[in-house]
């Protein structure tokens, strides 16, 4: 680099840094804080003057800009923005955790300590990232601010995600749809979320990210007409009566229009609600609640509310600190719209998050943020949980919809929908969970599986006999509860276990085979087991044939021989190096090397689709679709188990695809669409089925495609035939 564009760059480096500057001052500073900030940024600077971002910038653009996030859009103050700037300082420098501590104090140093990755190796059965996100909630629990910049940085890396590969990019964006974008929800980060979401669904589906884009900039103006239609009559009604308030207009997210999309199975022309008005109140924190309802009033007076769509979480707000009033009224031209009434302390609670209140305010009362962490506590507790059990059970907690139930004494309690009678025992009480032998819902006896309802009183019935067993993992929903029957049975299985070990133990001495390690580990690997602990147990459970202990092969208690070997079962290594060199058209893995595959079902991958393989246990390899409804738990969780799968060639490979037809009933229609797929483009169809209700059908085709071009064309052509109103390719 020439002297001028270091100087261009060092002049960017110090504008980024005031911008820092003014997002900070937007809350009060004091002189030692700033001195503090500008301590910080001086030493990130020099840390990482001589590393470069994948786009080429200077690395100190990235925990700038997390700092600034940070700040302005999530509220925080002096200590998070300089531990935001230090956040990669001691992974990727000489520096470490006790210089910060001396330079910054202990609160920096714990925070740091929970944002830096770990660096150990792990073998290639675990995944890093879900150790990494473990250690981050194991922080959590002494200090919110961690997972607070962690998504903060998150947040940046989607911002600058397209100058990485495309691999990368499904795997970053994969990850922060399954982890981060829930985890920001249930912290009632919104803003965030939704961006969250909306990048990860423009690097995981960007034909339709794209599409819905488009059309939403198409639509803009006249949505603004619509919206300035619709609020007219309010602002002047609310104005009248003397009503401080501001009206806005907000849109919803490209993935949660997606997602309506999916749900409904409808277009986008037909989502009804792609915006939602929002009426903000300016009131004081007394009179919050009546000023709502008084809007709501004004609201429903000139516009016909629907009355299964009121949602008032302004009485029992979301266990994440959401308070708001929604309903869904009939607006103008027979149009949908939600409606949400807000105060402007709510606003700001549901944009940046009660995170961000959480305990800087001083408060007598406990907030449902350190009721939730305690949830978090409980489960942490569980001894040596594998850390992707431990994801998939924590997601459980990130639950957007709630209900709300009662005990017998009228405590309320908040779970998440879809909980059952025996995950409530569990939400009461662990020994209540183990306990309870039956429930009753509003004093009647309901299954242990029975899924409970907003409003239903829970009565739990217990005997001290009873233990939980496996099975009862079915039953569950929370992840509490999961954690402790697991925690249970293991307790149970440990018990088993010593048992088993006095049975083996007795069946030795009858061999006379003495009992030490090595002994032990021959038997061990005779019986194709690396545990002792499961082997007693499976001996206590009478699982286990002991008899042949007898056809080894011993010189004075020492085992010197073993019967005949059982047969271990194959790595993954030895599984991909057995299918290479078989002739096939699909290219994968890093070297691009030929080898065998099976198409996932789940997906069912056709000749132009984008695909990638994942290594399974037993199975090979198995090629999905990137859109693939497992995809993103697959890429977050096993990231070390994907591997690059492209077509090379479009050799005519039949592959089956689904087609789900809409339309019009009409004479001779269904005729008129098997004869194009089945004379006109020469397509075998495998099954059809066609339903027809009050003038309307709808059909679903199996057939036979050589790929995505061939199963476009199809598509075209059916569409062409008279009262046919959408094709689609079953998902």
């Amino acid at each position: 680099m020439n002297k001028k564009e270091i100087e261009k760059e060092n002049k960017e480096i110090l504008n980024r840094y005031r911008g820092l500057l003014r997002d900070c001052n937007r809350r009060y500073l004091s002189s030692k804080q700033k001195k503090t900030i500008r301590k910080a940024f001086d030493i990130a600077l020099d840390a990482h003057k001589e590393m470069r971002r994948k786009s080429g910038e200077p690395y100190i653009y990235h925990p700038i800009a997390v700092a600034r996030i940070t700040a302005a859009e999530i509220g925080l103050g002096a200590t998070s923005v300089v531990c935001a700037l230090l956040h990669d300082v001691v992974e990727d420098t000489e520096m470490t955790l006790d210089d910060i501590q001396l330079l910054f104090g202990k609160k920096v140093r714990a925070i740091i300590d929970g944002l830096t990755k770990i660096s150990d190796v792990f073998d290639h059965t675990s995944s890093l990232q879900a150790e990494n996100f473990r250690k981050m909630l194991l922080t959590l629990s002494e200090d919110i601010r961690v997972i607070l910049i962690k998504l903060a940085d998150r947040l940046h890396n989607m911002r600058t995600l397209e100058v990485m590969p495309k691999q990368k990019q499904l795997k970053i964006a994969s990850e922060t749809l399954y982890l981060f974008a829930p985890l920001a929800h249930r912290l009632g980060l919104y803003t965030i979320k939704s961006e969250l979401e909306d990048l990860g669904l423009k690097y995981t589906e960007p034909k339709i990210y794209k599409t819905i884009q488009k059309k939403l900039t198409d639509s803009k103006i006249e949505r603004s007409r619509f919206i300035y239609r619709f609020a007219s009559p309010i602002k002047q009604s609310l104005s009248g009566q003397g009503i401080k308030f501001k009206i806005l207009g907000r849109t919803k997210s490209i993935h949660s229009i997606w997602n309506k999309m999916l749900k409904k199975d409808v277009g986008f022309e037909e989502v009804y609600d792609l915006f939602a008005i929002r009426v903000i109140l300016e009131s004081k924190p007394s009179d919050e609640k009546a000023d709502c309802w008084r809007a709501y009033s004004i609201v429903t007076d000139y516009y016909k509310p629907n009355p299964d769509r009121l949602r008032d979480w302004v009485s029992t707000p979301k266990s994440n600190g959401y308070e708001s009033l929604h309903t869904t009224v009939m607006g103008p031209k027979g149009k949908w719209v939600e409606v949400q009434v807000r105060s402007k302390r709510m606003d700001e609670i549901a944009e940046k998050g009660y995170a961000a209140h959480w305990k800087y305010k001083e408060t007598a009362s406990e907030s449902t943020l350190d009721q939730w962490i305690k949830k978090i506590r409980d489960m942490l507790e569980n001894p040596e949980p594998d850390a992707l059990d431990f994801i998939d059970e924590f997601k459980l907690n990130l639950f957007s919809d709630e209900i709300f139930v009662f005990t017998p004494n009228g405590e309320l309690k908040t779970l998440p929908s879809g909980a059952t009678a025996l995950d409530f025992a569990y939400e009461i009480h662990t020994e209540i969970g183990h306990t309870c032998i039956g429930t009753k819902v509003n004093n009647k006896l309901v299954a242990l599986s029975h899924q409970l309802k907003s409003g239903d009183q829970v009565e739990i019935i217990t005997s001290k006999k009873n233990k939980p067993q496996k099975d009862r993992l079915n039953f569950v929903i929370t992840a509490r509860a999961k954690s402790k029957i697991k925690g249970s049975i293991r307790s149970q299985q440990k018990e088993a276990a010593s048992e088993g070990k006095e049975i083996f133990e007795r069946k030795l001495k009858r061999y006379k085979i003495t009992a030490n390690t090595d002994n032990l580990n021959k038997i061990l690997a005779f019986y194709g087991l690396n545990d002792g602990q499961d082997f007693y147990y499976r001996i206590a459970k009478d699982n286990i044939d002991l008899t042949k202990l007898k056809e080894f092969t011993k010189d004075r208690g020492k085992i010197k021989k073993s019967p005949v070997k059982q047969e271990k079962g194959k790595t993954l290594e030895e599984l991909v190096r057995q299918t290479r060199g078989k002739k096939d058209t699909l290219v994968i893995g890093d070297e691009l090397q030929k080898i065998d595959y099976k198409l996932s079902k789940c997906c069912n991958p056709i000749s132009g689709d984008d695909v990638f393989g994942f290594i399974t246990i037993n199975e090979g390899i198995k090629i999905h679709r990137v859109n693939c409804p497992n995809a993103i738990q697959l890429m977050s969780n096993y990231a070390y188990r994907i591997v690059k799968a492209r077509w090379t060639s479009q050799e005519l490979i039949a592959f089956l695809a689904g087609l789900k037809l809409t339309g019009i009933d009409d004479l001779g229609l269904v005729s008129n669409v098997t004869k194009i797929i089945s004379k006109d483009l020469n397509v075998n169809m495998r099954s059809i089925g066609f339903d027809s209700k009050d003038g309307i059908f709808e059909g679903t085709i199996m057939l036979y495609v050589h790929d995505t071009d061939h199963l476009t064309n199809l598509i075209n052509k059916i569409l062409k035939v008279k009262g046919i109103s959408t094709v689609d390719r079953i998902h």
